[in-house]
């Protein structure tokens, strides 16, 4: 496996937990984060967006991971999603008294993968301009 797809590797795994445990205990994760989810209609809700599409996301990096024609496209995408992500948690720092327990956990970890992508993306960039 190279760089790359190890870093897809690791970022998938996250992602299918975090999808994962927000599917089977959306009451427990959604109050770490501030959520209130008062019928069966906010859990559904918070299932399908937290648990759905952070699964999703899984499946996009570990379908990078394990194929190596999809590597830049999945590399990419994490890169995208992890630079809104880290720009958005950032505006709603800056409108919100939000930067604490697990949110502010939360941001950290998504500032790390944005820029342990970014540093994978380059030297993988470089790697194959080298060999090219």
């Amino acid at each position: 496996m190279t760089p790359a797809q190890i870093f897809l590797a690791v970022v998938a795994v996250l992602y299918l937990g975090l999808g994962a445990w927000c599917t089977v205990a959306p009451g427990t994760t959604s109050q770490k984060v501030g959520f209130e989810l008062p019928n069966d209609g906010g859990q559904s809700e918070f299932v399908t967006v937290y648990g759905g599409l952070e699964v999703g996301m899984g499946l996009v990096f570990l379908l990078g991971a394990f194929s190596p024609a999809a590597t830049p496209f999945a590399l990419q995408a994490c890169l995208l999603m992890h630079g809104s992500l880290v720009v958005f948690r950032a505006l709603s720092f800056f409108w919100y008294d939000a930067m604490h327990g697990l949110t502010l956990r939360l941001a950290i970890g998504e500032w790390i993968l944005l820029l342990a992508g970014l540093a994978v993306y380059l030297f993988s960039t470089v790697r194959s301009g080298a060999e090219g």
